[in-house]
């Protein structure tokens, strides 16, 4: 398995894709099509990892910096690779990303009902954090 930077051509309908495929956890927006995503890669492209076995993409985290903290978007593994080692080989690489910007801290999403993300998350250091999360579409 190979971890690469995400390349909109060659990557972006794979992603989306395993985006799709990906179940409940997932919630795609119109933040997710082409346009914004690139975009999105205007700002901190080397955020967006793919991992790549034989030519087929097996997961993919998307991950962003503000220059205060970062953020955490679709973690995704193939659901006939999940539970080896990709999530958390895609989770290290973004980390290490965000720790090379000087990124001191990162927030992630976890729906309510996703307990295997959440339990996958506080595996990796993550805790739960008693905030409400408000949002604005703006447009």
């Amino acid at each position: 398995m190979q971890l690469r930077t995400f390349d909109f051509d060659r990557d972006y309908e794979a992603v989306r894709e395993l985006w799709t495929q990906a179940g409940p956890g997932i919630q795609l927006s119109p933040s997710d099509e082409p346009e914004e995503i690139r975009h999105k890669l205007k700002r901190d492209p080397e955020l967006f990892i793919v991992a790549e076995e034989d030519g087929r993409l097996v997961g993919t985290v998307l991950g962003g910096y503000d220059g205060r903290r970062g953020i955490v978007y679709h973690l995704v593994v193939a659901v006939d690779r999940r539970r080896q080692g990709i999530g958390k080989a895609l989770m290290a690489a973004l980390e290490e990303r965000m720790r090379a910007l000087g990124c001191y801290k990162y927030y992630l999403l976890v729906t309510r009902d996703n307990h295997a993300a959440a339990r996958f998350y506080e595996e990796l250091g993550c805790e739960r954090m008693d905030l409400d999360v408000m949002g604005k579409v703006l447009r």
